[in-house]
């Protein structure tokens, strides 16, 4: 044996622990800071933890999406992102908006950015948890650290004051400084009918001068599945 191969392999095989040590201890702080922060849903690099995981753009059929071809290919640039520009998808149910914001999230980790994603009574969650020790304008401020925020499912319930407050909150904190991705069932046009119409006037307001619209039509493909036996697997 070389000497000294002995003592060098050994302080490699430690650098390498510690390493590893070092990583393990990193995502452990990570996940304790998103405890911190009130649980914003915060992930760069490879998604993780509880950012959805299922809808990627490996499994997005564009040929049987209504969003025409060319709106998809320019989205999926993240172009806009980096415009700090706005995306409103809206439609009807099962029509692949939650989809297509989900992959256009998992994208932007890819492409090194970072992404939060809410549902909009998770927003209303927040107003309640920081609203006692009158904290939520840090709590935005650490949203705003995201690249793209996504808030998914608006309009399919009428929104709680909590949630209608959180909403309006992030869309102004996030007005020209941040970009938002907002999937709905109700054009932004019409959130009056499931908010305060002086809330929902400034949000819309505030969301729509710097976004695209996308319109999503025709049948459930959820519906179109189950009706042809494709949404289980058959029984034997």
């Amino acid at each position: 044996m070389r000497p000294g191969a002995g003592s060098g392999s050994s302080a490699a095989g430690s650098r390498c622990a510690a390493r590893r040590a070092g990583r393990r201890r990193g995502v452990a702080r990570d996940r304790r800071r998103a405890v911190r922060n009130g649980g914003v849903r915060a992930v760069r690099g490879r998604p993780r933890g509880p950012v959805p995981a299922r809808k990627t753009f490996e499994v997005w059929d564009e040929t049987k999406s209504s969003i025409p071809t060319a709106t998809q290919t320019a989205l999926r640039t993240l172009e806009w992102i980096s415009r700090r520009e706005n995306l409103c998808i809206v439609g009807p149910s099962g029509t692949g908006k939650s989809h297509w914001c989900e992959a256009l999230g998992h994208a932007a980790i890819e492409a090194g950015m970072t992404t939060c994603w809410f549902t909009i009574e998770d927003l209303g969650a927040l107003v309640r948890r920081h609203r006692a020790d009158d904290s939520m304008a840090k709590a935005m401020s650490r949203i705003m650290r995201a690249d793209l925020v996504i808030v998914d499912d608006i309009g399919l319930l009428p929104v709680s004051p909590d949630a209608a407050e959180g909403f309006y909150r992030l869309v102004d904190a996030a007005y020209e400084k941040r970009s938002l991705a907002v999937s709905s069932n109700l054009h932004p046009a019409g959130f009056e009918e499931i908010m305060p119409k002086t809330l929902a006037t400034a949000t819309v307001d505030r969301l729509l001068h710097h976004a695209h619209v996308v319109v999503t039509q025709g049948d459930s493909f959820r519906l179109t599945q189950a009706t042809a036996g494709e949404g289980v697997v058959p029984l034997n």
